[in-house]
């Protein structure tokens, strides 16, 4: 499974980041391929490419905010919502329920 994802917390600092390393953690651990973004409070960093988008399985909206460029996943792929603390304490338990849903 190839994924891409976005992440943003309300602070745009800490749980951004850690969302982001946890799921790119977790994907590299289970054999898959991910790009995630992070929108924090340095802006847009690890800003995900068109090829990026246009690869994935599927969208991984980590956040505890409203992101921005959401629309870049609609239509294209299926896109799943969790709270950063998802992401950071069930990376592995996340990513594979995803790859379930997907096989179905």
């Amino acid at each position: 499974m190839k994924f891409v994802g976005i992440t943003s917390c309300t602070v745009g600092i800490a749980h951004t980041y850690m969302a982001r390393e946890k799921l790119l953690e977790a994907g590299k651990e289970l054999g898959m391929e991910g790009y995630v973004e992070t929108q924090g409070s340095a802006g847009v960093e690890f800003g995900l490419t068109e090829d990026n988008v246009n690869g994935a399985d599927v969208a991984i909206i980590a956040a505890d905010v409203a992101v921005v460029g959401e629309d870049r996943f609609k239509g294209k792929m299926p896109l799943v919502h969790v709270p950063t603390n998802t992401a950071i304490q069930n990376p592995k338990s996340l990513l594979l329920t995803i790859q379930k849903k997907l096989a179905k």
